[in-house]
């Protein structure tokens, strides 16, 4: 599957990122983000969901209420933080499995590896990598034919970041 790696060197370069998955994305799409505390994984969805046409005020870290939903934008966006389960049962248990298969929505699933077992079998994986204060590494990969899709979008040639 393909990879893209993508080096932001500001705050204002990550919100140009987020627009650009936006406008590449397409429903029924797992993205699955993974890095340190404080990497932006939350900094990103937010970018993803405002350029999505939802309130940029709306979106919040989801880490104490597992599941944050964002409608009235171009595509309905369910915001997962797993970083507080303790296991993968846990997200079943919650019925949160059943929202990564709606083809209607889009998902992302912040601290995507505690469950990945669960992960749809086509998902975009972003690993976020801070190296300094404001910029970041964010490597891209696909796990099949959709995601695959977005990647190829986001690897056409745009403006710089």
């Amino acid at each position: 599957m393909a990879e893209l790696t993508i080096e932001s060197q500001s705050e204002a370069e990550t919100q140009a990122l987020g627009a650009r998955l936006a406008d590449a994305l397409q429903s029924g799409l797992t993205i699955a983000l993974n890095g340190q505390l404080g990497s932006g994984k939350t900094h990103l969805v937010r970018s993803v969901c405002t350029a999505l046409g939802v309130n940029e005020d709306d979106v919040n870290s989801p880490t104490f209420v597992l599941m944050q939903t964002y409608a009235g934008g171009r595509l309905p966006v369910f915001h997962f933080d797993t970083y507080r389960l303790g296991d993968v049962d846990e997200f079943v248990a919650i019925g949160a499995e059943e929202y990564l298969l709606d083809p209607d929505v889009v998902c992302f699933v912040e601290w995507a590896a505690r469950i990945a077992e669960v992960l749809p079998a086509d998902h975009l994986v972003i690993e976020i990598e801070q190296t300094a204060a404001t910029s970041r590494r964010f490597t891209i990969s696909s796990t099949g034919q959709i995601s695959d899709a977005v990647i190829q979008r986001l690897a056409l040639p745009t403006p710089q970041l």
